[in-house]
């Protein structure tokens, strides 16, 4: 009887395993990604940096010419609007000055008008003080008010011997006096009053002049005074 070895039948001969090929390795994609998302993105080929840099330098320069135009647009209308603020200025100065000069001017004509109508008044006391009037409380309320009105600035001018000056004299008296050379006011009827540059009131005067016969009197005698000391210049009169 034949022995038989256990298991001889079912022992095949063991063929060799062929190596696996590996397979390429799907990144995982994340869910609700397309296949086209986990696709590996090529890189960049090496030609296309310079084209790259190229137009990212044509984009700076184009910006830089931007911002130059708008920075001179910007200059210019700051010129503009310091000109006009300029301008302004000038006119609020002038203005200012041309309300200051009026100002000034109706003060000056305000105050004039007033010791315009004082003058009567001022006249009154200058002739009450001629005629020794002036006293008790009169006298301290008049020379008040010649005060009053001297802090305005009411001037008085107008005296004896001065000579005649038509643009502040009045000649309401006209003699010839043989003591005077020229045109002389000889008495003060009424004062004249001033205030500022401005007259308020000429002074009226009686005025004197040289008589008519006078200058060629003294010129006659002043050549007859001349002549003998010409002749003790000249040697004496001639003897026959």
């Amino acid at each position: 009887m034949t022995e038989e070895t256990p298991g001889f039948d079912e022992q095949q001969p063991q063929q060799p395993q062929q190596p696996q090929q590996a397979q390429p390795q799907q990144p995982d994609v994340p869910s609700g990604a397309t296949s086209d998302d986990a696709e590996p993105k090529a890189a960049p080929q090496e030609g296309a940096a310079p084209a790259g840099d190229a137009a990212a330098a044509q984009q700076a320069v184009q910006q830089t010419a931007a911002l130059t135009a708008q920075l001179d647009q910007v200059r210019t209308a700051l010129g503009e609007r310091t000109a006009d603020l300029q301008r302004l200025q000038a006119e609020y100065q002038n203005y200012r000055r041309r309300v200051e000069r009026d100002r000034i001017q109706v003060k000056e004509i305000a105050i004039a008008n007033l010791l315009t109508e004082l003058l009567p008044v001022l006249d009154d006391i200058g002739r009450a003080r001629d005629h020794g009037e002036l006293v008790g409380g009169f006298k301290s309320v008049a020379e008040s008010l010649e005060t009053v009105a001297a802090k305005l600035g009411l001037q008085q001018f107008g005296k004896e011997g001065e000579p005649f000056d038509p643009t502040i004299h009045e000649a309401l008296m006209h003699s010839y006096a043989p003591d005077v050379t020229e045109t002389t006011c000889v008495a003060i009827l009424q004062p004249g009053y001033r205030f500022g540059e401005r007259t308020i009131r000429p002074a009226r005067v009686a005025v004197a002049e040289p008589q008519p016969g006078a200058q060629t009197v003294k010129a006659d005698e002043a050549d007859s005074s001349q002549s003998p000391a010409d002749d003790k210049e000249n040697g004496g009169p001639d003897e026959g």
